[in-house]
């Protein structure tokens, strides 16, 4: 049998990981990350790049001291419990987090990713009754068959149907549609983002989760409300749902949970609802579920949050960043719009082609940024709190330059023989 020492390293992943990824890699330039500190990624040549990526965990940016201390002592000790004694480790990220929730979120459920919490929310609905469940168009919540039920987006749906059965979809932002889906049906179960990320950073009327709350408890269902990616300081609050003034069912949260280190995230529930596991707490469970590591980096990324004032400090440098973006984008036409709320920013660009272009020049001035899943013509910014003046006009100038770029080439004129 031949060994993969000889064989470089790019190959084997392309043999024995993913081949797309690759090819995906080189087409970006071809850059290998190796180490990551702040809001800084530096590759194995040793160039860096801005990180407005990691779709929204770094908030606490790369390699946090004391998330990563923290860590650390918890690896040397126990990383992992034998899942028949009690392992206390989870109690103090648990109460941490609570006191940040709405009222009436009392229960926490580790999970080691934000699907998973998903797929929680789901099995905690379905054993309080409800048959049915309502998501909204271009939501996204997931992968996993459950939550990949309840992410309404045909391309990522159509080669693993048949899924989940009584799934409804309604328009995002639209309280009446709702209204109309659960009048008169049975029970359900309504999910729904304070923004939608992946729909390319929709931010709803105001309003909007207040409305919704109030139609859900008009017909007994049961509010789901996922914070994965908008909830821990992005938006610049602790959490969108507390600002709304609205107390869901059930919580989402995860990316910022992780402190930039450890994959962690939590479904935060009503004591109600959490009944059925409370009272048979092997009804639902994950081998890595609430384990030591994953629950210290949350513990000590949430401490971090309160000591270090993340929170004001993630709205203040939204702010200053949206201001400096808003310099770079004004009246240029390739831009649609600019949106966003906090550190969460979206740049919807003129057509999917202009969106990619713009990625590789903002990569070429060492910027990094996400594309949105469900909308190919918005670039999506998550960059971290700890974001200098500096940092931020980096990337105003790195897109200003990036979009003048792109429209020199268009303008170009095209030679024929």
């Amino acid at each position: 049998m031949g060994g993969v020492g000889a064989r470089a390293p790019r190959e084997v992943y392309r043999a024995h990981v993913s081949r797309g990824r690759v090819a995906l890699n080189e087409m970006l330039g071809a850059h290998v990350e190796a180490s990551s500190h702040g809001s800084w990624i530096v590759t194995e040549d040793g160039r860096r790049f801005l990180n407005c990526a990691g779709y929204g965990v770094f908030l606490l940016g790369a390699t946090h001291p004391r998330v990563v201390e923290r860590v650390i002592e918890q690896v040397r000790s126990h990383p992992l419990s034998s899942r028949v004694l009690l392992d206390l480790t989870p109690a103090e990220a648990a109460g941490r987090l609570v006191a940040h929730c709405p009222a009436g979120l009392e229960k926490v459920h580790f999970v080691g990713s934000g699907a998973e919490a998903v797929e929680t929310a789901i099995k905690l609905a379905r054993a309080d009754g409800c048959r049915r469940l309502v998501t909204t168009i271009d939501g996204y919540h997931g992968k996993t068959t459950g939550a990949l039920s309840l992410t309404a987006r045909p391309v990522f749906q159509d080669p693993f149907r048949p899924l989940l059965a009584d799934v409804v979809a309604v328009p995002y932002g639209d309280p009446a549609a709702l209204e109309q889906a659960l009048d008169g049906q049975d029970r359900s179960m309504v999910i729904v983002e304070p923004i939608q990320g992946e729909a390319g950073v929709v931010v709803p009327p105001d309003g909007y989760l207040r409305d919704v709350q109030d139609v859900c408890r008009r017909h007994d269902a049961v509010l789901v409300v996922d914070e994965v990616l908008t909830g821990l300081g992005r938006l610049g609050t602790w959490f969108a749902s507390t600002e709304a003034g609205i107390e869901p069912d059930v919580l989402l949260v995860g990316k910022g949970l992780s402190g930039g280190v450890v994959p962690v995230a939590a479904a935060v529930v009503t004591r109600r609802l959490y009944e059925v596991l409370d009272k048979d707490p092997f009804l639902h469970t994950s081998t890595f579920a609430a384990s030591p590591v994953a629950t210290a980096a949350a513990a000590a990324a949430l401490e971090v949050m309160e000591d270090e004032d993340v929170v004001e400090r993630a709205a203040m440098a939204g702010h200053a960043l949206m201001t400096s973006l808003r310099r770079a984008v004004e009246g240029h036409p390739l831009v649609v719009e600019l949106r966003g709320r906090g550190l969460l920013v979206g740049l919807h660009l003129r057509d999917p082609g202009v969106a990619g272009e713009l990625m590789l020049e903002l990569i070429d001035r060492h910027v990094v940024v996400n594309h949105s899943l469900n909308r190919g013509d918005v670039l999506r910014l998550t960059p971290p709190a700890t974001l200098t003046t500096e940092e931020i006009d980096v990337i105003g100038a790195a897109v200003e330059d990036g979009l003048a770029a792109v429209l020199r080439r268009e303008e170009e004129p095209v030679w024929r023989a």
